[in-house]
């Protein structure tokens, strides 16, 4: 196992506060633990609430590259794992035969089917590595679930089998985030393999810290009223609550209108900033005309 990369909680807590990533306790535990324990983390979440975030600045407070495999539907083992350079291959075959006519399959391959024809993709590459890394696998619930098998050695075991070459083991042993949007249920033999993270939106004043460390033109009484504001839009029913990247967009909108104190009619003119659906954008704007004396003493 590779040496601990961290010394306690609050210090994963504090070098993520130091790259602005706001942790809580919770948070920074499960990352020292996958530290500690060598296995990898599932975040699981509601969109924008920093799943993908904690993956960066981990990766960023270790000085580590950052490996990501984006998922989605039909992603394959030639996109996430390897693939052989066939067109590298064919040429090999044929100038091998040219030079030795009493070339055998066996010789040729050997040649082959070697690492110089070995396209490593983001799952190969991060176990392969000499440099540290941090290996994202990104939206996981997007692919089917017999592609999840494609991941599960690498996060028991950290190694790849490939049937011309064996298996090969990891240099060193990546810190291995895994995030989903709950889209789908995920199989328990993924879920085995992994600490567990519920990442959901933050209450309001740590959105509002979030907002005064992201966007720090921004007064602390507007941060205020921006966090209040959107923690009453995301008690709605809506098809998509804001989620803090969304929350970070209104505040600099707010900041470029030069707007120091939101009221309704602010707030109605720009929601569709935090809003992307309209049937969202119609309940938000009913809510604030109905409502408009919390704006009075929302900054308060």
């Amino acid at each position: 196992m590779s040496e601990p990369r961290f010394t306690d909680v609050d210090s994963v807590r504090e070098q993520l506060r130091e790259v602005d990533y706001l942790s809580d306790e919770g948070i920074a535990g499960i990352v020292y633990l996958a530290d500690r324990l060598g296995k990898p983390i599932l975040v699981e979440g509601p969109a924008g609430t920093g799943k993908t975030q904690l993956a960066k600045s981990t990766a960023e407070i270790l000085g580590a590259r950052l490996v990501r495999l984006q998922c989605y539907e039909g992603l394959d083992e030639s996109k996430a794992l390897y693939e052989w350079n066939y067109k590298k291959q064919l040429l090999r075959i044929q100038a091998t035969r040219s030079d030795d006519e009493d070339s055998g399959w066996a010789d040729i391959s050997d040649d082959i089917f070697s690492d110089e024809f070995l396209l490593t993709r983001p799952l190969l590459e991060a176990i392969t590595a000499d440099d540290p890394v941090v290996l994202l696998i990104d939206e996981v619930d997007r692919v089917e679930v017999e592609t999840e098998a494609l991941l599960l050695e690498i996060l028991s075991d950290y190694q790849v089998s490939i049937p011309e070459l064996g298996t090969i083991e990891a240099k060193q042993v990546p810190l291995v985030f895994l995030t989903s949007n709950n889209t789908r249920e995920l199989s328990e033999a993924l879920k085995r393999r992994c600490l567990y993270l519920h990442v959901d939106y933050p209450d309001m004043d740590r959105e509002k810290e979030i907002v005064l460390t992201k966007v720090p033109e921004i007064t602390e009484s507007l941060a205020d009223q921006v966090a209040r504001i959107v923690r009453s839009v995301r008690q709605l029913e809506l098809k998509k609550a804001p989620s803090v990247s969304e929350t970070l967009d209104w505040a600099n909108t707010l900041l470029l209108l030069g707007v120091d104190k939101v009221d309704a009619a602010t707030a109605s003119d720009t929601v569709n900033i935090l809003l992307k659906y309209q049937s969202d954008i119609a309940k938000a704007r009913k809510e604030f005309a109905s409502d408009s004396e919390a704006f009075e003493g929302s900054s308060a």
